[in-house]
């Protein structure tokens, strides 16, 4: 009996020692990478919900490449504190690739084979089943074109090839670095949908680097800011909007302005701009809404509301001047 005890016991710890919640897609804990000396990656603590699009943003060489490279396990961490689903990314086998879809930086193809071609290779030289080529090229929006030259397709069409390739095992959860990177503004727009779609119809986990604020906000369900190794910000998109006011200001455009204001009582602390527009002070979050249900609840009519400063600036704020609000 003894040793039965002693056998659930180790059991059990380990179990608990390799396993994270299970409401998270990508968990990790207090992880850390250095080259050299150099820290890169500092105690970074990542909580992806599943079903989510997550975007990790921070600007150049703020330690996105590497820690998605920790991810995947393309650079092997010295810690046991990276949890994909759930359970321990370090004690498990290649069969969880199986389910992460990844592209780092620019999908590497072959120029001189179709589209249809370069998917048959990479479903071949990892044991994949060929019959996810046409759901692939579809979804991407290649199946017009599977036939042609990849060296013939624009940057944008490359990159939803690169995706394509990541979709080829039918993950659960997609991680791409930088993949609106030097596109124009349709491939942007083409990749943002992309990613939303699978979002929103395959019910994927995505999680996306980019150092490109208004693309995040513009895409994004939850996001993670990265600054010099260091997680300054997590929340979701909603809380980070809400976050951003305080310290900004808004523009109330109210007709009559200038009469209007005159008849508030003192404390409003709004300054006329000129014709309609008036400028507000915001103090904290959730300033904006409250001071629009004070303005009109007075019958003052508001016809628009636009921030001044707000998120670029809160960024800015965070990234600029070592500002952790986690």
């Amino acid at each position: 009996m003894h040793h039965r005890r002693v056998r659930f016991r180790d059991i059990f710890l380990c179990l608990a020692s390799t396993t994270a919640s299970m409401s998270y897609a990508i968990e990790t804990k207090a992880l850390s990478f250095a080259f050299g000396k150099h820290t890169v990656v500092n105690a970074l603590s990542l909580h992806v919900p599943e079903q989510s699009i997550y975007g990790f943003l921070g600007p150049n060489g703020a330690g996105k490449s590497t820690s998605i490279r920790l991810l995947t396990g393309m650079l092997l961490s010295q810690q046991d504190n990276i949890f994909i689903h759930g359970r321990s990314l370090r004690q498990q086998g290649p069969e969880i690739f199986r389910s992460i879809g990844t592209l780092i930086e620019q999908p590497s193809l072959w120029g001189h084979l179709t589209a249809r071609e370069n998917l048959r290779v990479i479903a071949t030289l990892r044991g994949l089943p060929a019959s996810r080529m046409d759901a692939v090229l579809e979804t991407v929006g290649l199946g017009a074109v599977q036939h042609r030259r990849v060296s013939q397709y624009s940057l944008g069409m490359k990159q939803r090839l690169g995706i394509a390739l990541a979709l080829l095992p039918d993950p659960k959860l997609l991680l791409l670095d930088e993949p609106a990177n030097g596109l124009d503004p349709s491939g942007i727009i083409e990749i943002r949908d992309l990613l939303k779609r699978l979002h929103r119809e395959e019910g994927k986990t995505v999680f996306v680097s980019s150092h490109l604020l208004a693309e995040v906000e513009k895409t994004c369900t939850h996001i993670g800011i990265i600054h010099k190794g260091v997680l300054r910000y997590e929340n979701t998109l909603e809380q980070l909007r809400r976050d951003a006011e305080e310290g900004g200001q808004a523009i109330f455009s109210i007709p009559g302005a200038a009469g209007l204001l005159e008849n508030l009582e003192p404390g409003w602390g709004g300054r006329h701009l000129g014709g309609d527009d008036v400028l507000f002070p915001i103090t904290d979050p959730g300033g904006v809404a409250r001071l629009n249900e004070g303005l009109v609840g007075r019958g003052v009519p508001v016809c628009g509301i636009r921030m001044q400063g707000g998120l670029e600036d809160w960024f800015m704020r965070i990234t600029q001047n070592d500002k952790t609000i986690v």
